[in-house]
């Protein structure tokens, strides 16, 4: 939730609400090029941006920038809705105040995507939007390959590399005890036990430990494998199996230290 009452000198709480008779002539008459009807629609609109900025709250972004480009999100979403289809406007400038956030998230990654696959990924998004914006309806991998002229494999491996990134330390779930986190997800191929098992105290505090915790240890780090895999193959859930490793590790350090 977003504490902040004001975002780039607007005061939240008092952001304009259309009427349910005011949006549609509103609308018409900016699509007639009413300057002042635009405006006006545009303000009447701010919440549903505030709205979707608040999806974005937990990475740490600018809320003032994210507010803007969300704005310039709503504008192209004004300037391209078609009054002749039979959908709400929410509908339509939602996923487009999304898409310009993300596009911005992107641009300010701190991974470094190659600029030929920037180029397809970009033409991939302006197709897209163009696509829904005649048909109602997201075009298929095939059908934008063929417009940009490329192998679908060169798409689909585009719009991956320029995800957004999420942190191995980002939880996942919590049940009202310890969080999982996606770093308790991955497997680990490389750092098994005859990487870092090479400390006699640390083998012979592995040893103290008894039933479950021990087989645990044994299967996570001596076998790589995950928390999930874990659960499935000793019968219990997840959440048990990180309460039981994080315990066994602490004992591990008591012991060790």
């Amino acid at each position: 939730m977003i504490r902040k009452v004001e975002i780039c000198g607007i005061n939240t709480s008092e952001l304009e609400v259309l009427k349910k008779n005011e949006k549609y002539d509103l609308l018409v008459r900016a699509k007639e090029g009413n300057i002042f009807a635009r405006e006006k629609y545009i303000k009447g609109n701010l919440k549903l941006v505030l709205s979707v900025v608040k999806r974005f709250n937990n990475r740490g972004e600018n809320l003032d920038d994210l507010f803007q480009v969300g704005c310039i999100g709503l504008i192209k979403a004004i300037d391209n809705f078609d009054l002749s289809q039979d959908v709400k406007f929410s509908t339509y400038a939602v996923p487009m105040i999304i898409g310009e956030i993300k596009r911005y998230l992107r641009d300010n990654s701190s991974i470094r995507v190659s600029r030929s696959l920037k180029d397809i990924a970009y033409k991939t998004y302006k197709i897209k939007e163009d696509f829904i914006n005649k048909n109602m309806e997201e075009p298929t991998i095939e059908y934008i390959a063929k417009e940009i002229g490329v192998p679908k494999e060169e798409v689909v491996f585009a719009l991956e590399s320029i995800q957004d990134t999420v942190s191995l330390y980002e939880p996942i779930y919590n049940d009202g005890g310890d969080a999982i986190y996606v770093v308790d997800q991955v497997k680990d191929e490389k750092n098994l036990a005859e990487n870092w098992i090479d400390s006699l105290a640390l083998r012979e505090s592995i040893k103290k430990l008894k039933g479950r915790e021990k087989n645990i240890i044994t299967l996570r780090f001596f076998k790589g494998k995950t928390q999930m895999e874990v659960a499935d193959e000793i019968g219990i859930s997840q959440a048990q199996v990180s309460r039981l490793e994080k315990n066994a590790l602490d004992k591990i350090k008591r012991n060790i230290s």
